[in-house]
C-alpha cells in the first residue's frame, strides 16, 4: 500500500534543523510559530502559544518517552522500533544513513553483548523493517547501557538522550520522540493552566519515523486512560475544541472513537487518516514540519483540508521555518 499526499512543496536544506534550538540560543519554547486557522496564517512565538487558545480547550499530550533506540553494531546499525507481544522486536537495519533492504530470514548483525537473529520480514513489502530476536530479554536495560538517539544526516553531530525528550515523557517507548510537544516548557504549561485551557495525557510508542516514501505508518501501541476520555467527551460536550499535540495524540485518540465519543482504549492501533477517513474528535493539532511524501500529511489534510495545509506550508518557507524534530512549530485549528 503507498500513500500519496496532496500538498505539493519543494524542502530547501537550508531549512533542515540540524541542532536543537538550545545549540543556536533560544529557549524551547521560543521557536517559531504558525497558526493556520481558517484562511488566516499568523506567525508568532510558541511561548505565545496561549494566545491562540480558549478557557476549555484540551490539549492532548503524548506522555511516551523517548529510547536510545539505535545501537552501533559490527557491520550494520540497528534501530529498534517497537516490542512485539511474544518478546521478539520489529527493527531496521542500517548502513551508514541507508536503509538496508537485502536481509535474510536467519541472518545474524553482530551487536555489543551477541547477535541479533532475523527472524521474518515484518511486512510485505518493502524489506525495510525485519521481526527479529534480540541479544537479551531486557531489550530496555539493554538500549540504556548501549544505545544512542536515532538520527538522521540532517543533524549535524549527536546529542544526548535528553534533547530528544518533552515535558511530558513518563514511560520510555518510543523509537522517536513524539517531537511535537518539545516546544512546551515546564514554565508554558504552567501559564496556559491560569487562562484555563486543560491538558490530558495519552499514550502512543512511535516507531522509525524513517518511512517517509508514501509508505503508511506502522501500527504502534497506543493507551487512552479513563480519565482522558471522560474528560474529551466532557470538553466537547461543553463547546471546547480538542487540539492534539502531535500526529501521534490524533492517531491515539481517534483509535479509541467510536460514534464521536471516546472510550477507554488500549493495545495495538493500525488506524490510517487521510482526506477519505477523517477524524471524528480532533478540531486541531500542534505538529512539527514533515518532510515531502511524508504520510503525516495525509493525517493533516484529514484534519484541517488540503487547501488550508497547503496554505500553512506555502507560508512556512516563505518565511524560512525550520523543519523536523529540532524545528519549529505549527497550530493549526479546522
Amino acid at each position: 500500500m503507498t500513500v500519496h499526499p496532496h500538498i505539493r512543496f519543494e524542502l530547501p536544506d537550508a531549512l533542515n534543523a540540524g541542532e536543537p534550538p538550545e545549540a543556536r540560543g533560544l529557549s524551547r519554547d521560543h521557536v517559531k510559530l504558525l497558526v493556520a486557522e481558517g484562511s488566516t496564517v499568523t506567525h508568532t512565538r510558541f511561548d505565545r502559544l496561549g494566545d491562540h487558545l480558549r478557557p476549555g480547550d484540551l490539549l492532548l499530550v503524548n506522555t511516551s518517552g523517548t529510547l536510545a533506540a539505535a545501537v552501533d553494531g559490527t557491520t550494520y546499525t540497528v534501530h529498534f522500533s517497537a516490542p512485539l507481544d511474544d518478546g521478539t522486536w520489529v527493527v531496521e537495519l542500517r548502513d551508514g544513513d541507508a536503509p538496508m533492504f537485502d536481509g535474510m530470514p536467519g541472518q545474524q548483525v553482530e551487536l555489543p553483548e551477541g547477535p541479533l537473529t532475523l527472524l521474518a520480514p515484518y511486512q510485505a513489502s518493502p524489506n525495510r523493517l525485519w521481526i527479529a530476536k534480540p541479544p537479551t530479554l531486557d531489550v530496555l536495560g539493554y538500549l540504556r547501557r548501549h544505545g544512542r538517539p536515532i538520527t538522521y544526516n540532517y543533524v549535524g553531530r549527536r546529542w544526548p538522550l535528553a534533547s530528544y525528550q518533552t515535558v511530558f515523557a513518563r514511560e520510555p517507548g518510543s523509537a522517536e520522540m513524539p517531537s511535537a510537544a518539545r516546544p512546551f516548557s515546564f514554565e508554558l504549561v504552567s501559564h496556559l493552566a491560569p487562562q484555563g485551557v486543560l491538558i490530558a495525557p495519552i499514550m502512543l510508542h512511535c516507531g522509525v519515523s524513517s518511512l517517509e516514501t508514501h509508505e503508511p505508518p506502522q501500527p504502534e501501541r497506543y493507551d487512552v486512560p479513563k480519565h482522558t476520555s471522560r474528560l474529551v467527551n466532557w470538553v466537547k460536550a461543553n463547546g471546547g475544541r480538542v487540539i492534539a499535540v502531535g500526529t501521534t495524540a490524533v492517531r491515539a485518540i481517534e483509535s479509541a472513537a467510536v460514534g464521536g465519543t471516546v472510550a477507554p482504549s488500549r493495545g495495538w492501533t493500525d488506524l490510517v487518516l487521510g482526506p477519505d477517513n477523517q477524524p471524528q474528535i480532533v478540531d486541531g493539532l500542534i505538529t512539527g514540519w514533515h518532510a515531502p511524501e511524508a504520510s503525516h500529511l495525509l493525517l493533516l489534510e484529514s484534519v484541517a483540508g488540503r487547501a488550508q495545509v497547503q496554505r500553512a506550508y506555502d507560508a512556512a518557507l516563505q518565511n524560512h521555518y525550520l523543519w523536523h524534530e529540532f524545528g519549529d512549530s505549527c497550530l493549526i485549528l479546522r
